[in-house]
């Protein structure tokens, strides 16, 4: 198939790392791998672009020059990836509809509430028309499932279980030994976060890993508190945990996600609260290293964490209880072990991004099948 590609919320290449964007990457490059050829739309981002009134008038312009480069060959279907109230596609349901070709929408989010306040009303009136222009819309979360329900006929929306390229993310023995000997850490055990350092839910969840961590020291445990990420809010991190567990805690820095599997593998347990996290790709992540979760039940954590099986989900905004949690799992190795098994065979068994797509390749076929290709 030839698939026009769009991300209104955040292109290609943009600097700031998120699940977002590594999930777009992980779609464009299966299709890619599995033959189809796929051509970037536009780099525009619509993020608050209906309160930005500077690039009304831009996206005018990238609708008209996507239909001129497009009108001899405009391709088998336009793919968007992310359109919500926030950013809300407004080139892929003109352009498509210009072209007659299906437009096709992945992680199409629809909230009722949006339409309550003056500031997010535009949005959600924009991302609704994109929705509803959509031939097909996939999601890999079952609570946005139930609420695109709501908006489109059940036979228009498609859940496919999210999913990483598990084959990327083992256990590597010889990066534990390696990286535990750098750390210094001998045979304690290490409770690893990976998250941007960024001001917001971000930030407060790392605060509260270190404050679990911090309680738990003071209540005799051993522990290690390992943080890969960086941002604006580090050096506020680095300071909560050098008051709250001192002499414990390293800071990373940024890890390219090529490196991540080895610090996975260096650590016991991977703590991160996961305050209205989206889905959380780390947890994916850590898991299919093989360590066990303790996170916020919340949002969508329960998409990324089995509870009880791969890992524990403690209740929302409960911090005694996310600190027992990994208390508990700091004192039990066998039940670490147990659920690091478990996690790391679930992620090849269910959320493995090479058999997950596939599902979503031959829905894509089946459309693009059933549209005739316009003949110059």
């Amino acid at each position: 198939m030839d698939i026009v590609f769009y991300t209104p919320f955040k292109p290609p290449g943009h600097p700031d790392p998120s699940g977002d964007a590594v999930t777009a990457a992980g779609i464009r490059e299966f299709l890619e791998a599995r033959g189809h050829r796929l051509f970037p739309a536009s780099d525009l981002r619509c993020r608050w672009i209906f309160w930005k009134p500077w690039l009304w008038p831009r996206a005018a312009a990238e609708r008209r020059r996507l239909r001129r480069r497009l009108a001899r060959g405009p391709g088998d279907l336009w793919f968007s990836y992310h359109s919500y109230y926030k950013a809300p596609d407004v080139l892929g349901p003109a352009v498509a509809g210009a072209l007659g070709i299906p437009y096709v929408l992945f992680q199409g989010i629809f909230s009722t509430k949006r339409r309550r306040s003056a500031r997010t009303l535009p949005g959600y009136l924009l991302n609704r028309r994109a929705l509803l222009a959509a031939r097909q819309v996939f999601t890999n979360k079952r609570v946005d499932l139930r609420n695109l329900r709501r908006l489109l006929p059940a036979d228009r929306v498609t859940y496919i279980a999210p999913g990483i390229p598990a084959r990327e993310f083992r256990f590597q023995p010889e990066a534990r030994r390696r990286l535990r000997h750098a750390w210094g850490v001998g045979e304690i055990p290490v409770v690893l976060a990976v998250a941007m350092c960024r001001p917001g839910v971000k930030a407060e969840g790392l605060a509260r890993v270190i404050g679990a961590c911090g309680a738990l020291l003071r209540e005799g445990h051993a522990l290690r508190l390992v943080i890969a990420g960086d941002g604006p809010e580090r050096r506020r991190l680095e300071r909560l945990a050098a008051a709250e567990t001192p002499g414990a805690a390293r800071f990373l820095g940024r890890v390219p996600r090529e490196e991540l599997p080895a610090c996975y593998s260096a650590a016991d347990l991977f703590a991160f609260p996961g305050i209205r996290e989206a889905l959380g790709l780390v947890y994916l992540e850590a898991q299919s290293c093989g360590l066990p979760v303790v996170a916020f039940a919340n949002a969508g954590t329960p998409e990324a964490v089995r509870h009880g099986e791969t890992g524990v989900l403690t209740p929302l905004n409960d911090d005694a209880a996310f600190a027992r949690e990994i208390g508990r799992l700091l004192r039990d190795p066998a039940l670490r072990r147990r659920l690091g098994r478990n996690a790391a065979a679930w992620i090849r068994q269910e959320r493995d991004l090479e058999k997950n797509y596939v599902r979503l390749e031959e829905a894509l076929q089946a459309i693009a099948s059933q549209t005739p290709r316009r003949v110059a």
